[in-house]
């Protein structure tokens, strides 16, 4: 494990690529590889964290990073590559490491085990518009945090070994999100869908869950930005993504918190006063607008507010006794609901979902403006 030999509090000078090292070296010191929360499984919890210290290792090329990502892999990749995986798309995400491990030493049950992630999404249920369920145990279901956990992979698996119609299923996914999940009047996206409108939070006319879930609309900005990367750029539909970050960025803009920079866990309700600041959900926001802006996605603009923002999580930021970095206020993970249950939900100090989107945002501002 890392023991961080620089214990010293960071400010909001260090650069961000030290604030990413930190924040890594904060939870390897914490946890081994098998003791990533929650400790024993393959799950998308780790996974995000881990994606984003995959950034970190190739920007350093420092090898403990490297080295602590492969010890949490080899816990749970069998040689035959048969992952013991749910029927949830959560469990899709972390196959982002099994195509870094696999360029990267050449084992073939790396590439075993992303094939068996890959195929699960053959046989996956849809919608009969063809939106994959979020989990199987709700049925006819979409989740903004979906595309997340199944899209950055399978575009990255497309690209890795040379499967263009993967690159369709992806797209697919994103846009059908997006038409039956997208407000008119705020721009942003509804938590979930459900296209039997059978669940006790679906709207009767549309189907759509009543609030826009902070972290859920991150997951789609951050997750859209991700896809766009990896798709070819004659694509027939990058330019239909492009445009839906770049609008989708300006709507988050509008619900930035002028006093802090940051956003609220339910994203339109500022006012009200049991409604919270969330990091998580403010680190995704930065991360989308810097990208957006950054790739010519949207204004350039959105620097100003991607800065505001990054500012508004450092002063939130504290450190304990032995340097590592104190990230609070993050939502634990949730389901759908209405107002009063995203905001009376658990908020955790170090959260794994914080942490991991945290490292993300750093890396995005490491970049070169």
């Amino acid at each position: 494990m890392n023991t961080m030999a620089n214990t010293a509090p960071l400010t909001a000078s260090d650069s961000p690529l030290a604030w990413a090292r930190r924040s890594c070296d904060t939870i390897m010191a914490r946890y081994a590889p098998s003791e990533l929360p929650p400790a024993g499984r393959w799950h998308y919890h780790q996974g995000v964290f881990l994606q984003g210290m995959e950034k970190l290792w190739r920007a350093t090329g420092e090898s403990a990073y490297y080295n602590y990502i492969k010890h949490y892999v080899d816990l749970y990749i069998p040689e035959d590559g048969r992952i013991q995986v749910k029927d949830h798309l959560d469990d899709i995400m972390p196959g982002q490491l099994l195509l870094m491990l696999h360029a990267a030493s050449g084992d073939a049950k790396y590439h075993r085990g992303a094939a068996f992630l890959r195929g699960l999404l053959d046989t996956w249920k849809t919608t009969l518009d063809g939106g994959f369920w979020h989990k199987d145990i709700y049925p006819n279901q979409m989740w903004l945090d979906g595309i997340y956990m199944e899209g950055p992979f399978a575009v990255k698996y497309a690209r890795q070994y040379d499967e263009p119609a993967l690159y369709d299923v992806v797209v697919k996914q994103a846009l059908l999100m997006y038409s039956r999940m997208k407000d008119e009047q705020t721009g942003l996206l509804y938590h979930a869908w459900d296209a039997s409108g059978q669940a006790p939070w679906a709207n009767p006319v549309t189907g759509c869950s009543p609030e826009f879930w902070g972290r859920s609309v991150g997951w789609y900005g951050f997750a859209l930005c991700e896809i766009i990367e990896y798709l070819p750029a004659d694509h027939p539909e990058r330019a239909a993504l492009i445009r839906i970050v770049g609008e989708l960025a300006d709507s988050i803009r509008r619900f930035q918190d002028p006093a802090t920079g940051l956003w609220y866990q339910v994203v339109d309700k500022g006012e009200r006063p049991d409604n919270w600041l969330e990091l998580s959900c403010s680190t995704l926001f930065v991360f989308t607008l810097s990208r957006a802006a950054r790739e010519g996605y949207a204004d350039r603009s959105l620097l100003e507010s991607a800065r505001r923002g990054y500012e508004g999580v450092l002063t939130r930021v504290s450190f304990d006794a032995a340097g590592g970095i104190v990230v609070p206020d993050i939502c634990i993970g949730t389901g759908v609901g209405d107002y009063a249950h995203y905001a009376a939900r658990e908020r955790k100090t170090n959260d794994l979902h914080g942490m991991a989107t945290f490292v993300h945002m750093c890396m995005e501002l490491a970049e070169p403006r």
